[in-house]
């Protein structure tokens, strides 16, 4: 099954988008910050990313831009999770290469949906 990479510096936010994914069968790796979540992208590769935006240190639009723009790590969509839901955020997001953007508290199903049509490549 697809291994997912969670990036978010909330425990909660990290437990309940753990057990989400955990209940479809998705082999999860969690990293409370950007830096750690750019070093795991590159040594774990993961088949996918939840990229919280607001973090302490480098962001998560940063964090976004460095692993989509690094050769060893352009191939993994990054999708972002996150409490800010301004179309702004959105758009900046997107041009940092994030694949999709979704606002916090996540629907199960929305988030299933998203992952499922990243990882088909649709």
């Amino acid at each position: 099954m697809a291994q997912i990479l969670i990036v978010d510096d909330s425990p909660t936010e990290t437990h309940i988008l753990s057990t989400i994914l955990d209940k479809h069968g998705y082999t999860v790796i969690t990293v409370d910050n950007g830096e750690d979540g750019v070093t795991a992208a590159a040594e774990k590769k993961p088949d996918l990313i939840l990229m919280d935006v607001v973090m302490p240190g480098m962001n998560g639009f940063q964090a976004t831009r460095k692993i989509t723009k690094s050769p060893e790590t352009s191939h993994i969509p990054v999708i972002l999770v996150t409490t800010k839901d301004q179309e702004t955020d959105r758009v900046w997001g997107m041009r940092q290469g994030a694949k999709d953007y979704i606002t916090k508290p996540v629907s199960e199903d929305q988030l299933i949906e998203k992952i499922t049509t990243q990882l088909s490549g649709e």
